[in-house]
C-alpha cells in the first residue's frame, strides 16, 4: 500500500479520485490517518449531495462519523489503479533483489525513465508523480 504522503503528492499533483467500491483512503487528520478504510455498498458508500461527493459512514456505531467530504479523505490508490493512471507509457517492471523498478516514458516517443521501491505500489506511484 502506498503511504499516506505518496498519496498526498499525487492529489496535490492534481490526480483525481472518482470514488468507487473497493477503493481505499485514510481520514486525513492526525488521529485517523492511520485507519484505512474501504468504500462498500456495506459500511462506505459514496452520496452525492448539492454537487459534493461524500464518503457516509453506515451501521458504523464504533465510529462517530456520518459522513466525511473527499477533501478530508486521502486516496490510497491501488496498484491496478496506478497502473491505469500510467496507461501506454508504461514500458517494463522489474523485481531486483532490492526494489522493484518500473521504466515508463513521460511522452510518446521520449526517452525512458526509471523509478524504483521496495513495495511495488509505490514505485507506480513515484512513476506517477515523474509523468
Amino acid at each position: 500500500m502506498i503511504s499516506n504522503q505518496l498519496a498526498r503528492d499525487l492529489a496535490a499533483t492534481g490526480v483525481l479520485w472518482e470514488p468507487a467500491a473497493g477503493d481505499r483512503f485514510v481520514i486525513d487528520t492526525e488521529l485517523l490517518t492511520e485507519d484505512v478504510f474501504w468504500i462498500s455498498d456495506l459500511t462506505v458508500e459514496v452520496h452525492h449531495y448539492g454537487g459534493q461527493s461524500l464518503l457516509g459512514f453506515n451501521g458504523t456505531t464504533e465510529w462517530a462519523l456520518d459522513s466525511v467530504t473527499l477533501d478530508q479523505a486521502l486516496w490510497l490508490p491501488r496498484e491496478d489503479q496506478l497502473r491505469g493512471l500510467i496507461g501506454n507509457r508504461l514500458v517494463s517492471v522489474r523485481r531486483t533483489d532490492e526494489a522493484w523498478e518500473v521504466t515508463f516514458t513521460p511522452e510518446p516517443g521520449g526517452e525512458e525513465r526509471m523509478v524504483q521501491d521496495p513495495d511495488l505500489e509505490c514505485a507506480y506511484a513515484r512513476a506517477v508523480l515523474a509523468l
